[in-house]
C-alpha cells in the first residue's frame, strides 16, 4: 500500500509542475530578463533558483542537507532543468518507502517555496504586460502520470 504522505508530496509536484507551466507557456522572447525592480530578482533568476530547490529537495530525500546555487542557464535550458528536477523528484519518492528527511518539511521548505515563486512569476508576467489566465485549479484534473505530459506543453508552446 502506498505511503499516503509520499503520494501527497508526489501530487505536489504535479500542483508545481501544472501551475509553472502556465507561467511558462507562451512568455514573451524576454520575460527572463525583465526587472520589475532594482532590487528583485529576474524571472529567469527565480526559475533556476526553482531548480536549486528541487536539487536540495532530491538530496533531503536521501539524507544530504547540502544547498547549491547553479549559475542561470537560458530561458528555455533552466524550464527543461525545472521538468527534470521534477522528474528527478517523483522517481525518487516512487521509489522509496522511507524518506530520510520528513515529508512535512519537505512540503513546508523547499516544496511551498517552489509554489511560493510560481506565484512570483505569474505576478511578473502581469507586470511585464503578458498576463496568465486565471483558472479554478480545485477543479483542474492533475495526476502523477501527468507531470511528462506538462512538461511536454510548456516547452513546445510557441512564444508570439
Amino acid at each position: 500500500m502506498p505511503d499516503d504522505k509520499i503520494e501527497l508530496l508526489r501530487h505536489t509536484l504535479v500542483v508545481i509542475a501544472y501551475r509553472a507551466r502556465k507561467t511558462f507557456r507562451d512568455a514573451p522572447e524576454d520575460f527572463g530578463n525583465f526587472h520589475s525592480s532594482p532590487s528583485t530578482r529576474t524571472p529567469l533568476q527565480v526559475l533556476a533558483h526553482m531548480g536549486d530547490l528541487f536539487d536540495w529537495t532530491h538530496g533531503l530525500i536521501e539524507g544530504r542537507h547540502a544547498w547549491r546555487e547553479a549559475t542561470p542557464l537560458g530561458w528555455d535550458d533552466e524550464i527543461e532543468r525545472f521538468f527534470a528536477g521534477l522528474e528527478r523528484l517523483d522517481a525518487a519518492l516512487a521509489a522509496r518507502l522511507e524518506l530520510a528527511a520528513p515529508a512535512e518539511r519537505i512540503l513546508q521548505g523547499p516544496l511551498a517555496d517552489a509554489l511560493t515563486h510560481i506565484g512570483q512569476l505569474a505576478m511578473l508576467r502581469r507586470e511585464a504586460g503578458a498576463p496568465i489566465r486565471g483558472e479554478n485549479y480545485f477543479a483542474a484534473e492533475m495526476s502523477a502520470e501527468g507531470l511528462t505530459a506538462l512538461k511536454a506543453r510548456a516547452t513546445t508552446s510557441p512564444r508570439p
